[in-house]
């Protein structure tokens, strides 16, 4: 039995009060006439976890950064004071910040691990900018970040990167060192930034500190583990190179949790009201370590991050989110072959209002290419090459009936080029969408990225038996590798083109990069084939 650590407060898991609500303004900026009233910083480096921005928009972004000057204090506090802290930011065209065109104040406050996300507004569209914090006379890294074209433009192309699955204790974050030196808009995170579990039984051969041995369940272990994740070089770079949007999984949280339900709700102590404080724990820290807006702030066990971002006209990224509003996974979720209750009509795994967002969303967009960002794998995964259908009730598989929804939705509102960039699964997979697969005359209707993980699983390898067997068993797969790293993209009006970007391991640092494969999708042609 895991020893829990205390409960959060009523007050804490029904959402913030009034108090908190304030505190939460002024960490966007917005009260800056209350500042006058912060602590004024003194001492060590504040900037241990780094900056970065996200969710860009045509004239926009949001900027974070979390104050710790002793990121592994065991409180979780980051060697912080129980008191608002004045942080100043700047915003220029050059990284010399000769010309500074917007700068401001937001206050870092203890409710929120003194964390701050300061939207900025009425920059230029498509125009590269930078940035950086300032506190108590201490000045942090200097980021970049970039908006994206105006809705109505036809951009030339977009170039982009996903990744996901960066369990600490699997090795180091190489892949980041070499995205980092990519030429990207943007970064698209899929989820498991943060794995839950203790991490003193590792693939890198350390000794950790005995506080981070223990799984996560408190508001102070989250945010222990973020700063542990934090502390990578390769990942910061990589934030303050791009600006990122994130989503999550399921191990921000717990494994394979589903709704209101743990993944071990047969347990007495899991029930749904248990789970619900870990889970407002959990969105909590999540909140205060990611470039989020306002609008992602938590309310207690809820958080919105299904949202859509455009890229003038050329792209929609309409991102999932496939854990909060799911049924349970049926048959006791794992792997069948004779599981009936995956093909019930009334199973969701997006839940009502989210598939009505996202269907309504193919009604209403202009945009050339619809880009899904999604968590779990969409296309079906058969692992017997034989007469029956084996499959993993997780993922879209274990929710037939909401797959098939979601694709026949894309074809009957005209979605001109449906192609969804998932993670999860620590492999590199390129297929075919099709929209019922279970008749084999089915027609492709679009086309899936599964990108592999950062580090998840260990080096891996080019391809195993059991790539071997998906192959085998799935001939809408077209690609499979079992390699960490992440893909590169690079969209215009003609093609999608992924880059399947790989090291040979993990388990020690300084590895190289190469391209192990490259597959497009072309203009009106549904379908992944080779480059």
């Amino acid at each position: 039995m895991v020893t829990r650590g205390p409960s959060l407060s009523r007050r804490r898991f029904l959402g913030y009060g009034g108090a908190g609500a304030a505190a939460v303004m002024l960490g966007t900026g917005a009260f800056t006439e209350n500042i006058a009233s912060a602590a004024r910083l003194k001492g060590a480096n504040p900037f241990t976890l780094g900056i970065a921005s996200g969710d860009p928009t045509h004239d926009g972004v949001v900027l974070w950064t979390r104050l710790a000057p002793d990121p592994f204090a065991a409180d979780g506090a980051g060697g912080m004071e129980p008191k608002a802290v004045r942080v100043e930011y700047e915003v220029a065209t050059d990284d010399r910040f000769r010309k500074i065109i917007r700068h401001g104040r937001a206050v870092a406050t203890p409710e929120l691990g003194h964390s701050v996300h300061p939207e900025i507004n009425g920059l230029a569209p498509d125009r590269e900018y930078f940035y950086r914090f300032r506190t108590g006379g201490e000045i942090s890294p200097v980021g970049r970040t970039k908006t994206t074209p105006p809705p109505s433009s036809s951009p030339k192309e977009l170039n982009f990167a996903f990744a996901s699955c960066q369990a600490w204790q699997d090795g180091y974050y190489n892949a980041y060192a070499h995205m980092a030196e990519e030429d990207l808009d943007l970064v698209v995170h899929l989820g498991d930034y943060l794995y839950e579990s203790g991490v003193a039984n590792n693939k890198r051969g350390v000794t950790v500190d005995p506080k981070f041995a223990t799984e996560t369940f408190d508001l102070a272990r989250y945010r222990l583990q973020y700063a542990l994740y934090k502390s990578e070089a390769p990942l910061r770079e990589a934030h303050a190179r791009f600006p990122w949007i994130v989503t999550i999984d399921d191990h921000e949280v717990e494994n394979n949790w589903a709704g209101d339900l743990s993944q071990a709700d047969n347990e007495p102590d899991q029930d749904p009201e248990v789970f619900k404080q870990r889970r407002a724990a959990a969105f909590q820290a999540l909140y205060e370590n990611q470039p989020f807006r306002h609008a992602q702030l938590p309310s207690g066990p809820d958080i919105r991050l299904h949202r859509r971002l455009r890229y003038g006209k050329l792209a929609d990224f309409t991102i999932l989110d496939t854990r909060q509003y799911r049924d349970d996974q049926p048959c006791g979720d794992g792997s069948s072959a004779d599981c009936t209750d995956r093909l019930d009509p009334n199973r969701t795994l997006l839940g009502e209002e989210q598939f009505n967002w996202l269907v309504d969303g193919f009604s209403s967009s202009r945009a050339q290419w619809q880009a899904i960002g999604n968590q779990v794998a969409m296309g079906q995964t058969d692992q017997d090459p034989g007469p029956e259908t084996l499959v993993f009730l997780d993922p879209w598989d274990g929710y037939v009936a909401d797959r098939n929804k979601v694709l026949a939705a894309a074809v009957d509102r005209d979605v001109r080029n449906l192609v969804v960039i998932t993670g999860d699964r620590h492999q590199n997979y390129a297929w075919d969408l099709k929209k019922d697969y279970a008749d084999p005359d089915s027609p492709t209707v679009g086309s899936e990225f599964v990108g592999t993980s950062i580090t998840s699983g260990g080096d891996g390898a080019d391809i195993d038996d059991g790539g071997r067997t998906f192959l085998a068993a799935n001939p809408h797969m077209k690609f499979f590798n079992n390699q960490r790293g992440y893909v590169r993209v690079n969209v215009n009006k003609d093609r999608w083109r992924s880059d399947f970007r790989v090291v040979p391991y993990v388990t020690r640092e300084g590895a190289p990069v190469s391209t192990r494969a490259s597959y497009v999708v072309e203009d009106g042609v549904p379908g992944v084939q080779e480059a």
